[in-house]
């Protein structure tokens, strides 16, 4: 568990409610069930929308990799191919196989029987770079459902104050109804702005940073593969792969 992500969800939710609580406001007054509605349902309407049933439940599903952390996959992703290396330098490429059904990992079961089978290096390349870029398309096309989100949830807040607004208006003549149909305006732009930019628009963001990960560790994948077709020494292969990650890591610093 991510728990830097949940201290941050929380933070935001505290900020506000203490900035409520200092200015002397009722805290009660933040919560008005007719501006959830307007603003979770009009969200939800338009996400579904523009991505369909189908893409909106793997954004559902994608979800509770926003809170999980990045391991760092590169130790054991080493022990793994510095295994492969050796066995097809000392052994041949044909005893990967008893390597394939090791990993749950459909991935690296393709690129293993690739090289097991006496597939061409440019071949296996091809092929690779055509699954790491379909994996990519897909991820970032479900990650769109988070970004949407972010997108519309604002807008629906607005929608929710002038529909309050407007019910105020119908209502002049009674006092009593002016005071929640004015809440029911802000508190509906409240909850638009502040679910966009403290919940849809950061777990977005946490996504893409979870998909970033996995395509170097498949491009990394890929190449290591590639090298051990090409009969590379294990040290060559380790040299390069911890180019990889070496740079990943500047990068990011």
């Amino acid at each position: 568990m991510d728990w830097g992500s949940i201290a941050g969800l929380i933070l935001g939710l505290i900020v506000i409610i203490s900035g409520q609580w200092v200015d002397g406001s009722s805290i009660s007054s933040l919560i008005q069930p007719t501006a959830i509605i307007i603003v979770l349902g009009g969200t939800l309407s338009a996400v579904l929308l523009q991505n369909g049933i189908a893409n909106l439940i793997r954004g559902f599903r994608m979800l509770r990799r926003a809170f999980v952390p990045n391991g760092d996959f590169y130790p054991e992703l080493m022990t793994t191919i510095q295994t492969w290396s050796s066995t097809a330098r000392m052994e041949g490429f044909l005893k990967l196989d008893r390597h394939i059904n090791s990993y749950p990992d459909p991935f690296i079961a393709k690129g293993l029987r690739l090289v097991v089978d006496g597939i061409e290096v440019a071949k296996i390349q091809e092929i690779l770079d055509i699954d790491i870029n379909s994996y990519e398309r897909n991820q970032r096309q479900t990650i769109k459902v988070w970004e949407a989100a972010g997108g519309y949830s604002p807008t629906m807040g607005i929608l929710g104050a002038v529909l309050g607004l407007v019910n105020t208006m119908e209502n002049l003549t009674d006092p009593h109804l002016i005071g929640p149909g004015i809440a029911i305006a802000f508190v509906s732009t409240i909850y638009g702005v502040g679910l966009a930019n403290l919940v849809f628009l950061p777990i977005a963001n946490k996504l893409k940073q979870h998909v970033e990960i996995e395509i170097l560790k498949r491009e990394m994948l890929a190449d290591a593969l590639l090298c051990i077709k090409q009969g590379m020494h294990p040290m060559i292969i380790t040299e390069r792969m911890s180019s990889y990650w070496h740079q990943d890591r500047n990068y990011g610093s």
